[in-house]
């Protein structure tokens, strides 16, 4: 079972298997419940809104079997074996401490983390140190938006945005020339993404459905500690790419830090699936036959880790650029993987030329990364599926010069186009298309004029609509990427056309 799925039908499970309930007599129940419910509490028969669920939130509605299952589970609760939960509940128990102890009281997630505060509560009592130790991590989950106080999907975004910041930074100090200022900041960025990379593997991980770690990255704080596959390679990129130029770092790396390196090609080259590519935190544990006991009904996909474009593609752009900078490591067995993620990710590519992205919208998304790793691997415009992909992006280019693609796409997987050209998708096709080396500079030059006419008398660029997306239905907001994207963009073009 997928990590985020697992991660949260444990705790629920607890709650359940102890029939938790709050006191009818606290007043703040009492008052939520007189809001919250358009008829009297005590009156409602909740058996009947088993599976009552407005239609525009059911993306996917549960399976014949799913609910036969749930039949014959309601029936085992009437004559259940009260040892057999007890050994349950102890397992459960068990799998939350040790989350507990990996991921420093974060947890993968808010949800996973609020039941397991429930379960600690419960189980431990309020006055108990873990209990108190995750109240205190409550805090990482609040982010102050531009529209208010949020909770977040994550504990934050912080090693994917900085090492996409880096890569941009890189690229912007090339094209302006500009190598003072800019280094300053990436030293200390190469410092974080040091302290951040994971620098053991968790005890007895295997036990708990964990991933070996060791030398990887999350994708938020090296405190979370769950590891993501193209944040590791995004972050491997970032050190390695910092690497190779002295004026962007301050001292060599040392020998535990190289060897951090090597750690992570090792954790990255065990993580690639049968098919050739790379799912998200694990490799891929089941079948997708196990969707039909997807029980919720708003998401899809959301059972197993799927391999997906977007994640192998970063790591065959890490692993190639690792074998430039350490030719003698591992050299075959990477050789070889390479080669099954190349044919991975030619299988993924649609009729249209198009890839589909899991994780941004969507087709814009999706296919920059696929061109991105063709082009690592030496395929351009003369390829055939890079020529497809590239006339796919041509034709969904607007008259003001810059790309738009509705989150829509990403529900009905289909392309949709957005109402207004979009700053961020834009910067994903000119990325795309110079990666493939499209010979067209008018393309080209039309996007980046967008990009500049939209850039703000500060530097930065207005918010737009949501460009992250995750199990196809759930969007994401990056507030970094309306700058990152941009300037990354803009620095390629400039590269270009400066050579």
């Amino acid at each position: 079972m997928w990590c985020h799925c697992r991660q949260v039908y444990l705790p629920m499970g607890y709650c359940y298997a102890r029939r938790l309930a709050h006191t009818d007599s606290d007043p703040l129940v009492q008052s939520l419940r007189s809001e919250l419910y358009v008829q009297s509490y005590q009156d409602i028969f909740w058996p009947a809104h088993r599976s009552n669920v407005c239609y525009r939130d059911v993306y996917t509605p549960h399976h014949p079997l799913l609910t036969l299952l749930f039949r014959a589970l309601n029936r085992y609760e009437s004559a259940r074996v009260e040892k057999t939960r007890e050994l349950a509940v102890s397992e459960i128990l068990c799998q939350i401490q040790a989350d507990e102890q990996f991921s420093d009281y974060i947890s993968i997630g808010p949800i996973s983390k609020a039941i397991q505060m429930l379960v600690v509560w419960h189980s431990e009592g309020p006055e108990s140190s873990n209990f108190i130790k995750h109240v205190a991590r409550l805090r990482d989950y609040l982010w102050l938006g531009t529209d208010g106080l949020k909770m977040q999907g994550t504990n934050g975004s912080q090693l994917w945005d900085t090492s996409f910041a880096v890569q941009a930074l890189v690229e912007a100090s090339q094209a302006l020339d500009n190598s003072e200022e800019i280094g300053a900041s990436l030293q200390i960025a190469r410092s974080w993404l040091l302290d951040t990379q994971i620098k053991e593997n968790p005890p007895n991980y295997e036990k708990f459905y964990r991933q070996a770690n060791k030398g990887a990255f999350p994708f938020s704080t090296h405190d979370c500690g769950w590891i993501v596959s193209d944040c590791t390679a995004e972050g491997l990129k970032a050190l390695l790419i910092l690497e190779t130029e002295s004026r962007f770092r301050n001292v060599l790396l040392n020998t535990a830090q190289h060897q951090l390196l090597l750690d992570c090609v090792d954790t990255l080259l065990q993580m690639q699936n049968e098919d050739g590519g790379y799912a998200s935190y694990e490799r891929k544990r089941g079948g997708a036959f196990l969707e039909a006991l997807n029980p919720s009904e708003v998401f899809g996909d959301i059972m197993i880790d799927y391999s997906y474009t977007e994640c192998t593609s970063a790591v065959l752009q890490a692993l190639l650029l690792f074998s430039k900078f350490c030719p003698e490591y591992r050299g075959r067995e990477i050789a070889a993987a390479l080669s099954k993620m190349e044919k991975f990710i030619r299988n993924r590519q649609r009729p249209d030329g198009s890839w589909e992205g899991s994780w941004g919208i969507c087709f814009t998304y999706g296919t920059w990364f696929g061109l991105e790793a063709l082009a690592a691997m030496g395929h351009f415009s003369e390829d055939l599926a890079v020529s497809k992909a590239c006339q796919f992006l041509l034709g969904k280019q607007r008259s003001d010069g810059g790309w738009g693609e509705d989150f829509k796409s990403c529900t009905q997987r289909r392309y949709i186009e957005h109402n207004t050209s979009q700053v961020v998708n834009t910067s994903w096709a000119m990325m795309a298309l110079i990666a493939a080396k499209w010979p067209n500079e008018l393309v080209l030059e039309k996007g980046a004029n967008f990009l500049v006419k939209n850039q703000l008398v500060n530097g930065d660029w207005a918010e737009e609509d949501i460009k992250g997306v995750f199990n196809k239905s759930c969007a994401i907001v990056y507030s970094s990427y309306k700058n990152l994207f941009p300037i990354w963009a803009l620095s390629k073009w400039m590269i270009r056309i400066n050579s």
